[in-house]
């Protein structure tokens, strides 16, 4: 993985070279991950003028600095070991104040910043620490180029959905009446990392009966009751990647008819918005092929704000498939499609898909969430 965390660095300088200073100060955790292999707590990289390493601190190359050493834990990854790592020797210091120093001193003048992930008054401080240096904004550079996964970045999210897959469907094999919401969210949790997950990529979501169908609902003492709608929202971290799954099933009895016609309602929207996954479809098209279903049945209030949404080193990533959203699909992006009705004080129905964005030459939008999505009455 060192060549594929140089190229990235490689791609950001030539981006940055083209439009403002090459040098750049990357503090937000993902975007160190993405260009290093690791984030330790508060760890920046220290973007260098150039590919040489010349020698450490004085020369112009890429520099990690870091409060703490990197661990090699799951949660942390593992660092890119070609890449000079900076330890601070004393803690309490700002591993971005003396990125900023370093720079300063190699003779750097300008060097860019993530504006929308640095705090003032770590703003005031890198300029308190290097008033010559001229600070700018690389604003969503990084993020842009995450936007493309690498075939290397997609299997990790198959990992992560097969593990996902594997703990809900253990769980479906389980008694579940009289269980609470916490319980079997919490029993998830473990399954997840039983099976090889870093941890849960957010905290699961379990609803039982008026809670079925709710956005991330946080579980509660409620005990699973016959007849009850059950819906659960997971999803596993592997080497950092998240991808997510949400199901919905009926508890112990036969669907009712009320049911039957509100999940055959979420899941002819879902898959209108996974059906709608090409490349160079609107965002925003992706949501009104989902949307408008639901809406047709009358179901205009209380929609999600949006069907769906980037993964990968975030839970929640561009691009966001919204009504209002700009841009257009590309291929290898990985997305959710999740639609949900609720319906106050009766329950409801959220189906949710992990996929990557592929051709039609190449198959489709490709699934990596393959839970059934069949009504099951457990």
């Amino acid at each position: 993985m060192a060549e594929a965390y140089a190229s990235r660095r490689h791609r950001l300088r030539e981006r940055n070279t083209a439009g403002g200073p090459a040098a750049a100060l990357i503090s937000r955790p993902a975007n160190v991950r993405y260009l290093t292999g690791t984030a330790p707590p508060g760890a920046v990289l220290l973007l260098g003028e150039s590919e040489d390493d010349g020698g450490g601190e004085g020369g112009n190359g890429d520099l990690l600095v870091c409060a703490h050493p990197p661990s090699g834990r799951p949660d942390e990854g593992r660092p890119d070991e070609t890449l000079l790592t900076k330890t601070l020797p004393a803690p309490g210091g700002d591993p971005a104040v003396t990125a900023a120093g370093i720079a300063a001193a190699r003779g750097t003048d300008a060097l860019a910043v993530e504006e929308h992930h640095l705090t003032v008054a770590r703003h005031r401080a890198l300029r308190t620490v290097a008033p010559g240096l001229r600070l700018t904004d690389l604003a969503g550079a990084v993020e842009q180029l995450r936007l493309i996964k690498d075939e290397e970045e997609i299997g990790c999210l198959r990992i992560a959905a097969e593990i996902a897959d594997q703990a809900l469907s253990e769980l479906l094999e389980s008694i579940l009446v009289g269980r609470t919401e916490r319980h079997l969210a919490l029993e998830l949790e473990r399954r997840l990392v039983d099976h090889g997950a870093d941890g849960p990529a957010f905290a699961t979501s379990v609803g039982t009966g008026p809670h079925a169908g709710l956005g991330e609902h946080r579980p509660t003492d409620r005990r699973v009751e016959e007849g009850d709608f059950l819906s659960v929202g997971l999803g596993a971290s592997y080497r950092g990647y998240r991808c997510e799954i949400g199901r919905t099933f009926v508890i112990g009895t036969s669907p009712a008819d009320w049911q039957i016609e509100l999940y055959d309602l979420v899941f002819a929207a879902q898959r209108a918005g996974r059906e709608a996954l090409v490349p160079g479809a609107a965002c925003r098209d992706v949501d009104r092929a989902a949307r408008q279903i639901l809406e047709s049945a009358g179901h205009r209030e209380g929609l999600p704000p949006r069907i769906g949404h980037g993964v990968g080193l975030e839970n929640d990533e561009d691009p966001q498939l919204a009504p209002s959203a700009m841009g257009k699909l590309d291929a290898c992006v990985p997305v959710t499609v999740e639609p949900g009705v609720h319906l106050p004080g009766r329950g409801g129905v959220r189906i949710d898909d992990t996929l990557v964005v592929r051709p039609e030459a190449d198959g489709g939008p490709e699934l990596l969430t393959i839970t059934t999505k069949e009504l099951l009455a457990l």
